[in-house]
């Protein structure tokens, strides 16, 4: 059982320890040595290395896409449609050790097409240590390939999660009013579908009590 822990961009970050040369080389040696699913990195001439991050899409709010990728869900316009991501979807990207957060951000959007503003999203790190799982959000500076490099391969001690950014410091302005209209006729939806089944979970109860009480209480 582990206990999640957040921070935000200025706390919990670990120090940034500058590599040579050398030891990147004898890292990314390393690294290679112990990856079991092939996704490797590799050290350019030029001290650039490349290989791959894998990124756990946890969305709560829907993203919006051409809406020829998902025809007829929620569409807000002829042009667009917003609909919720698989809960727990893992994207595998190919990045540089030059490719800031921000990049990592972009590209996750233009893989998928979403067509949000990526100010609406941040990237967060996950780790282990001990019985405690702590989740801290990048700052847009820092560098995802580094990290996993630094970390090794093994996702346990580090994985990447992409989120929204959190209620309160969500960028309105960065929505457009089409979208905004949109959540809040999927909200609608969603509370509308809430009520009906507090409604027959009601009922059921309010059967069984009278059928009870229908077997206890009998006229003299």
């Amino acid at each position: 059982m582990f206990n999640l822990l957040i921070h935000d961009d200025q706390k919990g970050r670990e120090t940034l320890i500058y590599l040579s040369k050398e030891e990147v080389k004898e890292k990314i040696q390393n690294y290679n040595s112990s990856v079991t699913d092939k996704l490797k990195m590799t050290l350019n001439s030029n001290g650039i290395y490349t290989g791959f991050i894998k990124v756990q899409m946890d969305l709560c709010r829907p993203i919006t896409v051409p809406a020829s990728m998902n025809p007829g869900k929620h569409a807000h316009n002829n042009n667009e449609t917003a609909f919720h991501l698989s809960e727990g979807y893992v994207n595998t990207l190919h990045i540089s050790s030059t490719n800031t957060v921000r990049e990592v951000i972009e590209a996750l959007l233009k893989k998928f097409l979403v067509t949000d503003n990526p100010a609406k999203f941040a990237l967060y790190k996950r780790c282990h240590k001990e019985d405690q799982v702590y989740m801290c959000k990048l700052s847009d500076r820092e560098h995802p390939l580094y990290l996993r490099l630094v970390a090794g391969p093994r996702t346990e001690m580090l994985s990447f999660v992409l989120r929204e950014h959190e209620t309160g410091e969500v960028m309105w302005e960065a929505f457009s009013l089409p979208e905004l209209q949109n959540f809040l006729r999927i909200l609608d939806k969603e509370e509308d579908e809430q009520l009906q089944i507090l409604k027959r979970r009601y009922a059921a109860y309010r059967d069984k009590l009278e059928a009870a009480l229908g077997g206890v209480w009998k006229p003299g």
